[in-house]
């Protein structure tokens, strides 16, 4: 093994190198490893298994499946842990850790010794994070997902997380359900390992990975318990040994070019919000850029052709046996930039002349006959969104896409717990409500955009409203929500400005949000804005102080390409 490789790589600094390489490997035998196979090239296994992540139960297996495949191609692999985020265990949201998480991955992947590096993850945040960290450390990569949970049963019927769950919660809200039967139904929603059965945001950020080239073709929708899984675990082993051999970086898998292929296929399986605020971070750390006009005209050109929940009927296990990403891309392809490279060294082009050709068209359509001629998600513009929003109109009511209504203001989370079910509260089906103070800095970007219809609506059988706010919303949720609005209300973005009872305008058809109000009057409420109060202390305090607002990926500023860059040429 020549120096700088392998065991030899990246030697802890005693101001004596043969000194560290001597103690490393002295070291390195109390684990019990023979000279042999510290002659070895290494490849690092970044595995995220908690008591706190029920998406990556199957993590041990998964680090052998990988560790098989690596000791079959003839290196040595070196598991370690990260940062793990289970989505529905962490206060206040997940959001707030990515950052830290891909941190954690970038640091770790640099710091120790590896030639190559398998980044094992699944759930919301973890993938988008080890994305990020690959990004910015740009050693050889393998993206491998849990995969999706397979999907539950109550009286006949098929239930998958979590869509399921905000459905029959709805019920139980409207007084349709009752309690006893809501404790059934929780038993029965996630009933495997692995992450939500539907195209919530795990799911599209793993079809993601694989359309930007860092996954194994074919692996982003194999469920978790499936075999398949583990034999996809194996093969990444022996990828991630293929890439010593044959370098391939993650600068040279995710460009221009293969992030456009993402948006494509986002907006193709009518995928989650969020993965807009992902994969723009994950494009950032490279400098790449997809401007918002770009996302639209991409929207506009690409049809959904996935009938999987929240939008559609099917479950992630029906998108696998359908065909998967691959089916997708071939129908898609003629949108598609078809140079790109993925992980194997092949291109896009040669990747789809080689996919078989069958396909379940009941989940995956023809492009002529698409669920949508348009993309699922788009950029809205506005006088309160001069940096953007989000908005699903894949998942939204049509009836609601223009609409003027009465704004029902909340000012914050602990506002709407506080009065949403209130009796009393002043709220009819064609006001549309607001929240505030949800965004990045002022409460770490929650997923609290999926506003709960007030319960004296919801009795009256009213299942959607329009919901704009500064928030985020799961991947699994649908409505007429705009989410995402920048800049935040806190950082006194025109959000900020909205009174009870101003008059709001909505028009999907021409991508705006706005409050009528004279610009005038809302500039005079801004200069009354007071930026709330934030934590100052500890990671928290670093959060607060630089993240990036949405329409930038919520990444911290210093962590970006342009940042860095800034900070250097200073």
């Amino acid at each position: 093994m020549s120096e700088g490789k392998g065991i030899q790589g990246g030697l802890t600094n005693y101001g004596d190198k043969d000194f560290a390489s001597y103690l490393r490997r002295s070291f390195a035998r109390s684990m019990g490893l023979s000279r042999e196979m510290l002659d070895k090239p290494i490849v690092g296994i970044a595995m995220t298994p908690s008591g706190f992540n029920n998406c990556h139960r199957a993590m041990p297996e998964l680090v052998e499946a990988v560790s098989r495949g690596v000791l079959a191609a003839g290196a040595l692999p070196r598991p370690f842990p990260t940062v793990s985020l289970g989505e529905v265990f962490l206060n206040p949201t997940s959001m707030v850790y990515r950052n830290l998480m891909s941190m954690d991955t970038e640091e770790m992947v640099r710091a120790q010794p590896m030639d190559a590096v398998v980044l094992i993850g699944g759930c919301d945040k973890t993938v988008p994070a080890q994305l990020m960290g690959a990004a910015s450390a740009d050693i050889p990569t393998v993206q491998l997902v849990t995969g999706p949970m397979m999907t539950g049963r109550h009286k006949g019927e098929r239930l998958g997380a979590c869509t399921d769950c905000r459905r029959f919660w709805g019920k139980f809200r409207a007084g349709e359900v009752e309690g006893e039967e809501i404790a059934e139904i929780e038993g029965r929603l996630a009933t495997t390992a692995g992450t939500c059965a539907v195209m919530g945001t795990a799911s599209t950020m793993a079809c993601i990975a694989e359309t930007l080239g860092m996954s194994l073709p074919g692996t982003a929708a194999i469920p978790s318990v499936h075999a398949d899984r583990l034999v996809a675990a194996e093969e990444c082993g022996k990828l991630a040994v293929n890439l010593i051999q044959n370098p391939r970086k993650p600068s040279e898998v995710i460009t221009e070019k293969s992030v456009e292929n993402a948006f494509r296929v986002l907006m193709a399986v009518s995928g989650s919000t969020n993965a807009i605020v992902h994969l723009t971070a994950v494009a950032g750390r490279l400098g790449i850029r997809i401007s918002p006009e770009r996302l639209n005209e991409i929207s506009d050109e690409t049809p959904v052709l996935v009938d999987l929940k929240p939008v559609g009927e099917g479950y992630m296990e029906d998108f696998y046996a359908a065909g998967g990403v691959g089916a997708v891309l071939r129908e898609i392809r003629h949108l598609l930039h078809l140079d790109t490279v993925d992980v194997t060294g092949q291109t896009l082009a040669e990747r789809l002349d080689d996919e078989p050709e069958w396909v379940d068209r009941r989940v995956i359509r023809s492009f002529d006959d698409p669920v949508s001629n348009e993309g699922g998600l788009i950029s809205l513009y506005g006088n309160i969104a001069p940096q953007g929003a989000i908005f699903k109109r894949a998942a939204a009511t049509p009836e609601l896409f223009e609409v003027e209504g009465r704004a029902i203001v909340f000012e914050s989370l602990e506002d709407l717990a506080k009065r949403v079910d209130d009796p009393d509260l002043d709220i009819e089906a064609n006001d549309i409500m607001v929240l505030k103070n949800a965004g990045p800095v002022a409460a770490g970007m929650p997923e609290a955009g999926y506003l709960p219809i007030p319960k004296k609506l919801a009795r009256k059988g009213i299942k959607d409203i329009v919901r704009i706010s500064d928030a985020r919303m799961s991947g699994t949720a649908f409505g007429t929500i705009v989410l995402h609005m920048s800049p935040e209300s806190a950082v006194g973005g025109p959000l900020a400005a909205v009174e009870n009872g101003d008059r709001v305008r909505l028009s999907v058809a021409d991508k705006r949000i706005d409050l009528l109000v004279d610009d005038a009057e809302i500039a005079r409420r801004l200069e009354q804005h007071k930026r709330p109060e934030l934590q100052n202390r500890g990671y928290r305090g670093l959060y607060s102080r630089t993240v990036l607002q949405a329409d930038e990926g919520c990444d911290f500023d210093f962590l970006t390409q342009e940042g860095w860059s800034k900070e250097n040429a200073e």
